[in-house]
């Protein structure tokens, strides 16, 4: 739901439009997003799961292409969107459902000249909803990121014969069925469910919040300068708390079976690379993050521009 409104002078309420959005339009905006930095999400994978530091963001994307050819830089494209039509649609649409039924339901709502004043829901409860709708959307996506990975980190194993040169995403689903079984399709949750729920109060709850102090300022209005404002302070908290847990996830999801024994055991050997061994690609992950972050609520809040369900 999306709030516009204006402080009422002496009431400490504010007057409202609130509006009823498609639940589904996040998803569409992070997978239209997420097309635009793939190239970055790639390569961010390829240096997470180096050992030893032997390539920066720039030597990485040369030797990518220049071995495999510029295309190689969108290799398992089709996992990420199909990842963004899981993950990211379940976790925005559940925020936005979750945090409309708590904003109807939590009696601050107050009747004052005829108008519909409210006060805005507590940041604590935004971080609640943003951290269940995260958790919950790490699960279901969890499938088509573990091909993603894969298939992103594919054109580094400089052996052809050893590559899985999956076609698609779908072609991934069914050959790691088939081969290793369809647990496989779980493999790494555990640090997935924790990202997301990091990355959702991030990325959601605290774009949420700032863009309510925004507008609440009396400085900005409902428009692309606050949206861009209030993404790119969002997507910079979202890459300095998920940090840790994407480069765990990376690493189990890219594991030969046997590689670690446990969730414990890849921790204990990512921390024999000192403390930054846990932000290994944190420049390429920010890079990555940041124009994703701003580009999906610049995508998201003109999508519910263009398709409002009705105002309430």
């Amino acid at each position: 739901m999306s709030l516009k409104g204006e402080k009422k002078p002496g009431t400490g309420a504010v007057k409202v439009t609130a509006k009823k959005h498609r639940w589904y339009l996040g998803g569409i905006a992070s997978a239209m997003a997420a097309s635009c930095t793939h190239p970055l999400d790639l390569l961010k994978v390829h240096l997470q799961t180096q050992q030893k530091v032997e390539q920066r963001l720039v030597s990485m994307a040369v030797h990518v292409v220049r071995t495999q050819g510029v295309l190689a830089l969108y290799n398992g494209l089709s996992a990420s969107l199909t990842r963004q039509l899981t993950y990211s649609t379940t976790r925005y649409g559940l925020y936005e459902v979750g945090s409309a039924r708590l904003r109807k339901g939590d009696g601050t709502f107050m009747r004052l000249s005829f108008s519909l004043y409210l006060a805005p829901l507590p940041f604590y409860q935004k971080i609640a909803v943003g951290a269940l709708s995260g958790f919950i959307g790490g699960i279901i996506g969890n499938p088509a990121d573990m091909v993603n990975v894969r298939m992103q980190n594919d054109v580094k194993i400089i052996d052809v014969a050893k590559r899985r040169n999956y076609k698609n995403v779908f072609d991934g689903l069914y050959r790691t069925a088939t081969e290793e079984g369809i647990s496989t399709w779980m493999k790494g949750v555990q640090m997935t469910s924790s990202r997301a729920v990091l990355i959702t109060v991030a990325q959601v709850a605290c774009y949420d919040q700032v863009k309510q102090l925004l507008l609440g300022s009396g400085y900005f209005s409902d428009n692309i300068i606050t949206h861009f404002t209030g993404s790119f302070i969002a997507g910079t908290i979202a890459t300095g708390i998920t940090q840790p847990v994407d480069v765990m996830k990376t690493r189990l999801m890219e594991a030969k079976p046997g590689q670690y024994k446990s969730v414990l055991d890849c921790i204990l050997y990512t921390a024999r690379l000192g403390p930054m061994g846990f932000y290994k690609g944190f420049i390429p992950a920010w890079i990555r993050l940041e124009p994703y972050t701003i580009l999906t609520w610049i995508f998201l809040e003109q999508l519910r521009v263009l398709f409002p369900l009705k105002e309430s």
